[in-house]
């Protein structure tokens, strides 16, 4: 059904906008480039974009297509056409949301167990390892060969979402996307270093305070290790706020505990709450009733209340599942 509009959408020309979640990581926006570059050479007039604050990370912002991104304010109100990728909820797109009524077709291509189901025409496969390997089918029902900058998109959304192939989500089919990227040619190791191995200095002396005031409660669920953090903190490192969401998966190695959080503290006071299990528990159901989403082993949430209440809610919720 979502290659068969996208492929109407192209043979009319149509104007198609494209939109990864709030602060896109490489899976919604390593989607949003590939499927939008797609649609180009299929002949659509294509906006990629994705909500503000209109800012990639240096972790990103190299990606194929990248420099053609617009802000959500250069988009048109009423598309013939609105994609959205990655966003679990209409609420993470935040102000392009209304394009999802606006357009005269909006269409959601996504994974997370927690979408609740909206736009005209939907591809929710909570059981593929990330968005892009959605993108990655949609492509070859367009007709579009994946070259290596199509591949270079799509992969590094296959590995970040995957861990590196590391995580529960790695299905037999993941490897076989994966070959198939690499045979056009891609440097996986540069795109892997990118990614993953490449921080400012700063993030040493970040990553040492934070983890040093982390703390352990074995005694909540099946054993919770939470620390915190802000946007303040990582600028007086010389850091962006981006910087942040790499912590939580340095604190889940903890082996003492199965769900490890980090509270991220926001500009405008909240707390950005980013979750991760070893298995035991299903972050998703803890995410969605705090007023998130996610998948079962990787979930967030954004909490209005201070840190102690905070954490006492997620402890609570924890306690009770």
């Amino acid at each position: 059904m979502v290659a068969g509009v996208l492929n109407a959408a192209a043979e009319d020309h149509a104007t198609v906008v494209l939109a990864g979640h709030v602060q896109p990581d490489a899976d919604a926006l390593g989607s949003t480039l590939a499927l939008a570059e797609g649609l180009r050479r299929r002949g659509a007039r294509v906006l990629a974009t994705f909500p503000g604050p209109f800012t990639l990370p240096t972790s990103l912002g190299w990606l194929p297509g990248a420099e053609g991104l617009v802000p959500a304010s250069a988009v048109p109100s009423s598309p013939d056409l609105f994609v959205s990728l990655d966003a679990a909820s209409p609420g993470r797109l935040g102000e392009l949301a209304p394009l999802l009524d606006a357009a005269r077709t909006s269409v959601v291509v996504d994974h997370h167990a927690s979408n609740p189901g909206f736009g005209d025409v939907r591809l929710v496969d909570p059981t593929a390892p990330a968005t892009v390997v959605l993108v990655a089918d949609l492509l070859d029902g367009l007709g579009v060969a994946v070259d290596r900058p199509l591949a270079t998109c799509l992969y590094a959304g296959l590995a970040a979402d995957t861990g590196s192939f590391r995580f529960g989500n790695t299905r037999p089919d993941t490897h076989d996307l994966a070959a198939r990227l690499l045979a056009t040619g891609i440097d996986h190791s540069r795109i892997s270093q990118r990614l993953f191995d490449t921080a400012p200095f700063g993030w040493l002396g970040l990553l040492s305070v934070v983890t040093g005031r982390a703390v352990l409660e074995p005694e909540v669920g099946a054993g919770l290790v939470w620390t915190w953090s802000s946007t303040a903190e990582a600028a007086e490192h010389g850091l962006p706020g981006e910087q942040l969401e790499a912590l939580v998966d340095v604190v889940r190695a903890t082996q003492e505990a199965d769900v490890s959080c980090v509270l991220k503290g926001q500009d405008d006071g909240t707390w950005s709450v980013s979750l991760r299990s070893r298995g035991a528990t299903d972050l998703a159901r803890v995410a969605m009733a705090l007023g998130g989403g996610g998948h079962r082993a990787a979930a967030g949430y954004t909490s209005t209340f201070d840190r102690e209440a905070t954490i006492g809610a997620l402890r609570a919720e924890l306690s009770a599942g």
